[in-house]
């Protein structure tokens, strides 16, 4: 009595060659790879031009990679039947466009494959290659011009974006003009708490005009539905999203507000450095030995930085320091309030404050109180929106970091703005419809 939990084998159904229209009547196992001796299931005897029922006139070969089985790369050797009509004299082929595209080395099979394993299991196309027993160019143009016609290109991806956040990018350090780009990431999951941030779009270069004429390419749903946009100091994304999203809040988040004051406090630290050294921070030198304990919050310090800060400011010297690193404090500390409204009025006072008189020694201070004045709505617009950050527009470049090292570099642009769409793009879970 047969076991009713299982069936009988069926080589078809375990490779997936139904799905194809194909069936295997033979396989070979190779050393290398294993090779599967595959027809059509159906014939297709019909004549294209007259409808007459033709006659076949023997077989071509057709090898295509299909998915590996086993982590052994599997050949199908798809005999192909050729047919001629007897009253129109016309020859052709059965159709395999079931099975793979015309003139493609891949099954259907083996490019959605190698897709699911670029976008989830973050595998470098070298690896699917191998794997498929291919070449590198042949997995490129088949898994980009898949993923762009089953994710990249879908136009409800851009449905639902509330809230986004833009930040300049480095795509590669190699010297060169075209080093930067412009990420749009989409905050709209981090704020209603419902999944990780997304790449909605790369544009070469980094300016204003870029990031206009991108929001200017949007359809007006999708710019009537941006409410807040997140972003660093730089004025021409400010300028670009105030004229084509002008319903929208411009928000300065901390990151890039602490990242301000932490500046001025590093450019002031080797301001004093050269006065009373009179060269760069050397080892042994009491303001370079603190660099890393100036820019730590003061509720993390031990008692052993709290000794090193006094004695270092306790030279007459070093006091313009010692002021810069208390007004960066009182910035970390207000964005660090769990009681948003008492940070925003302390990181209020804080910006009142310097935009006074601020003493002519401390002039790193005193351009950081211009910038946060000019930028006050901005800064101060972060409080009234709960999670609000480009701190995830900066993990996705932290992934985008690790992209190019799986890859080990890019050199062609278009073809990095794909990859990171798909590495980043929120494609990877698994119960995604177009990945099943």
């Amino acid at each position: 009595m047969d076991n009713a939990t299982f069936s009988s084998p069926d080589l078809d159904a375990f490779c997936m060659l139904d799905r194809l229209g194909l069936t295997a009547p033979g396989q070979r196992l190779e050393q290398d790879q294993a090779v599967l001796q595959c027809r059509s299931r159906e014939p297709d005897p019909w004549c294209r031009a007259c409808g007459t029922k033709g006659v076949a006139v023997g077989m071509v070969p057709r090898p295509l990679a299909h998915g590996p089985l086993g982590w052994r790369p599997t050949l199908l050797q798809v005999r192909v039947r050729r047919y001629r009509c007897e009253h129109c004299q016309l020859v052709w082929r059965e159709d395999l466009d079931q099975a793979a595209a015309p003139r493609s080395k891949l099954t259907r099979h083996a490019v959605l494959w190698a897709l699911k394993a670029l976008v989830m299991d973050r595998m470098s196309i070298s690896r699917i290659a191998t794997a498929l027993g291919v070449a590198w160019h042949t997995v490129n143009t088949a898994v980009l011009d898949l993923g762009h016609q089953l994710l990249i290109d879908d136009p409800s991806r851009f449905d639902g974006v509330r809230v986004i956040g833009v930040d300049e990018h480095v795509w590669r350090h190699a010297p060169g003009r075209d080093r930067f780009v412009t990420v749009i990431i989409d905050l709209t999951p981090i704020r209603e708490a419902t999944g990780p941030s997304r790449l909605l779009d790369m544009v070469p270069g980094r300016s204003k005009k870029v990031l206009a004429t991108w929001l200017n390419e949007q359809p007006p749903g999708f710019r009537d539905g941006v409410e807040v946009v997140a972003m660093d100091g730089f004025t021409g994304f400010k300028t670009a999203a105030a004229e084509q999203l002008p319903a929208a809040v411009a928000v300065m988040d901390p990151f890039h507000v602490v990242a301000l004051a932490g500046d001025a406090l590093d450019r002031c630290r080797q301001r004093i450095q050269q006065q009373t050294r009179g060269h760069r921070g050397r080892s042994g030198d009491p303001l370079y030995g603190i660099r890393r304990t100036l820019r730590t919050g003061v509720d993390l310090l031990t008692g052993r930085h709290c000794d090193r800060l006094t004695s270092v400011f306790a030279t007459d010297q070093h006091a313009a320091v010692e002021a810069t690193w208390g007004i960066y404090q009182r910035i970390v500390q207000a964005n660090r309030r769990d009681n948003r409204a008492t940070g925003k009025q302390e990181l209020s006072s804080v910006i009142s404050a310097l935009a006074k008189d601020v003493p002519a020694a401390l002039s790193e201070v005193t351009t950081l109180g211009r910038t946060l004045k000019r930028r006050a709505e901005d800064v101060l617009a972060y409080f009234d929106r709960p999670g609000t950050s480009n701190g995830p527009t900066e993990a996705i470049n932290g992934r985008l970091e690790h992209l190019r090292g799986t890859a080990l570099g890019f050199r062609n642009l278009a073809h990095y703005i794909t990859r990171a769409l798909l590495d980043t793009g929120g494609f990877r879970p698994a119960q995604h419809p177009q990945l099943r």
